[in-house]
């Protein structure tokens, strides 16, 4: 499953460059029809096609902390998409086929970039399920974290380590971790990855998150 997972995978990134390639040429060609030397024909179709993959990467970052994404990064995706779209439109022959084949290019990369975005969010959801189960099995076992835990542990320790996350942020995930130790198992263990998501109206990747930074001794 996970050998066909990869090969899907490999096809939308092979799709998603042909695209962009084709792309690329179409927006590179409006700048230059309408005045922009070659330097910034170069840059401005990066800039557009860019701002899809920042604002996918960013919406895809906040699902895996339990979020839908923040207003800009839809808007900022929206808009990007219109932009790519119109672009390669601009460049067609003056006739229906015309444009279609020329939009084509855009909508594929966009497609194909999204189709990539939900591949890697199903595979992280599988994880997770894995890691519930599992967590689930040892919910008795000894006060070391349970299975899985560790595999989330990265993903929270670089927002403390890579700058100035959100204070209000900062404060909820500390107010989950001193929750947290108040509220031990009868035999001392902390309480699940899930027990502290569901206190919280989180998901339970959110409380694994929480229970490894804390553990880390990154929340204080």
């Amino acid at each position: 499953m996970r050998h066909i997972q990869r090969r899907t995978i490999g096809g939308v990134v092979l799709l998603a460059g042909i695209a962009a390639v084709v792309s690329f040429r179409h927006m590179h060609e409006l700048c230059l029809r309408h005045g922009e030397d070659h330097f910034a024909a170069v840059l401005i179709p990066l800039a557009v096609d860019g701002a899809i993959v920042v604002a996918s990467m960013s919406i895809l970052l906040a699902n895996r902390y339990g979020s839908r994404g923040g207003v800009l990064a839809w808007s900022l995706l929206v808009v990007a998409s219109l932009a790519s779209l119109g672009a390669n439109i601009a460049v067609a022959e003056p006739s229906v086929i015309g444009r279609i084949i020329a939009a084509w290019p855009s909508v594929a990369l966009i497609g194909s970039y999204e189709l990539l975005m939900s591949q890697v969010r199903r595979l992280s959801a599988t994880s997770s399920r894995v890691q519930d189960r599992e967590e689930t099995l040892s919910a008795g076992g000894s006060d070391v974290s349970e299975a899985g835990d560790e595999v989330c542990g990265d993903l929270a320790l670089p927002v403390y380590r890579a700058g100035r996350p959100d204070l209000e942020i900062v404060s909820l995930h500390r107010s989950a971790w001193r929750w947290a130790q108040e509220n031990r198992r009868p035999d001392g263990a902390l309480p699940s990855g899930r027990v502290i998501a569901t206190q919280f109206s989180r998901s339970p990747r959110w409380g694994r998150w929480i229970k490894n930074a804390g553990l880390a001794g990154d929340l204080g």
